[in-house]
């Protein structure tokens, strides 16, 4: 395949996969601009390990590895901890607006459980919040299925605890 249908090729499945850079960008960035760098900085690296890719198994699920290793790696490198933008409201106001309220302090509180959260538990909340099951999960992030599961619980018995449900 020659470099320009390899980059048209990536362009195509970065478009259709890019709620995941966004998504782990927005997850590990409170900055918008920080943000934007993170995203750029995960495409250069998808990019660039392309060629990695095992055309066998799904692109998603090893875009989600790549873009979780660059996040993490920010992350550290920066030296501090990255925080969800929890105060960012917009939009029209709803007809049952304290209904919606309630629900938004309820999906806060938990974005706020998860910021604090270490690298490696932040993303296996975020996979797990996205509906991947565990064996994918497991791939993305290095770990069996069994670790999963059990981290998964620990993880959900710890927000409960904080949320004091």
């Amino acid at each position: 395949m020659t470099t320009a249908a390899q980059r048209a090729q990536f362009e195509q499945l970065l478009e259709r996969h890019r709620g995941i850079v966004l998504k782990i960008a927005h997850a590990y960035c409170r900055d918008s601009e920080d943000r934007r760098d993170l995203a750029q900085e995960i495409a250069a690296q998808l990019w660039k390990a392309l060629p990695a890719w095992d055309r066998g198994r799904p692109f998603s699920t090893w875009m989600y590895r790549v873009a979780l290793n660059v996040a993490i790696s920010h992350a550290r490198s920066a030296g501090e901890r990255r925080h969800l933008p929890l105060d960012d409201a917009g939009g029209e106001p709803s007809h049952d607006a304290d209904a919606e309220r309630e629900a938004d302090d309820g999906v806060r509180a938990l974005y706020r459980c998860i910021e604090r959260l270490d690298p490696l538990n932040r993303a296996l909340m975020l996979l797990y919040l996205d509906e991947r099951s565990q064996r994918e999960i497991g791939e993305i992030l290095g770990l069996s299925e069994t670790n999963v599961a059990t981290k998964i619980g620990r993880l959900k018995t710890r927000i409960r605890n904080e949320l004091g449900e």
